[in-house]
């Protein structure tokens, strides 16, 4: 599936940062917003809406609050007129401001919802930026499974019926985590980090052939589940094909490029005898120890060079 452009409604931005709501033109769970860029209006109070993006959510604090409050109020009008005029999607008043009935009465008319909070500006800003970056970043949807092995997250990906599932469990009996199930939302969060999880309606559910469906949070615990994981690696299984070429070394690292961020990958090929459970806890610790800035292969070569006096 192809990545689409994210949204997330007020309300959830509501319950999430615990806002008052002093004025919403209808329900907050239908008014929706879609930059995850926030902004604080002072060049727009002085007048000034060259590249004033009215997407954003507007937040306003003691220095906004103040330099209001000294307008006269014809001024005062002007200025909150020309703001709301734009239709931001939310203003916010933070640090305990209130907005006085001018704006209120202006924030009506134009149908734009206030809120305020206690929070101090700063933290409240850092803390709403880091939610919206989540909740908006670019998403797609991969068939698979993802779970999490010595802290690291391995994407498990291969045709129907490789034993994806089957493996995980196996992993899950091990101690491991277990984070989705078939389908696999993951999001990008940053210029370097996928996160995945699993769509509501399947989360902690694996289905397993000639079993059914099993919730794996009441068959193993809580402790057996996590909500969210990073990936790490991704592990393609594949039907074992006599006579193929298959990596033995492991100098050559392979990467999937999900989102324009390219993830270690390698391809275990799956046939009878093959305990695939310790071999993903082989490749996790492995990959970690590349991480970390060691690799086993490059070394080896390089004592297998220095035998051969190259």
């Amino acid at each position: 599936m192809d990545d689409f452009t994210s949204r997330v409604d007020l309300q959830k931005i509501i319950n999430e940062q615990k806002l008052e709501v002093l004025y919403t033109p209808e329900e907050p769970s239908t008014l929706m917003i879609s930059s995850s860029d926030v902004n604080r209006p002072g060049l727009a109070l002085a007048g000034f809406f060259d590249h004033f993006d009215p997407r954003r959510i507007q937040l306003l604090g003691n220095a906004e609050s103040l330099y209001l409050q000294k307008m006269e109020e014809e001024q005062r009008r002007e200025r909150m007129t020309e703001l709301l005029r734009h239709n931001p999607p939310a203003l916010i008043f933070t640090d305990g401001n209130k907005p006085d009935e001018l704006t209120l009465e202006l924030a009506e008319y134009f149908e734009v919802p206030v809120l305020c909070t206690a929070d101090q500006t700063s933290d409240f800003m850092a803390a709403l930026i880091a939610y919206l970056h989540v909740q908006l970043a670019p998403q797609i949807t991969r068939h698979g499974v993802l779970v999490e092995v010595y802290g690291e997250g391995i994407l498990i990906t291969g045709d129907s019926g490789v034993g994806k599932s089957e493996t995980a469990i196996e992993l899950i009996k091990r101690g491991h985590r277990f984070i989705a199930d078939d389908a696999v939302e993951l999001r990008k969060v940053s210029a370097k980090a996928i996160v995945g999880r699993a769509p509501e309606i399947i989360k902690h559910i694996i289905e397993l052939r000639g079993i059914g469906i099993v919730d794996v949070r009441r068959l193993f615990g809580m402790g057996a589940v996590k909500e969210t994981e990073k990936v790490d690696m991704i592990i393609n299984l594949e039907p074992w094909v006599q006579g193929k070429m298959y990596d033995r070394l492991g100098l050559d690292t392979e990467f999937t490029d999900i989102m324009g961020i390219k993830i270690p990958s390698l391809t275990i090929p799956v046939k009878p005898g093959r305990n695939l459970a310790v071999i993903l806890e082989i490749a996790a610790m492995n990959n970690r120890q590349k991480r970390m800035g060691y690799n086993t292969a490059e070394e080896f070569n390089a004592r297998l060079m220095q035998s051969m006096g190259l």
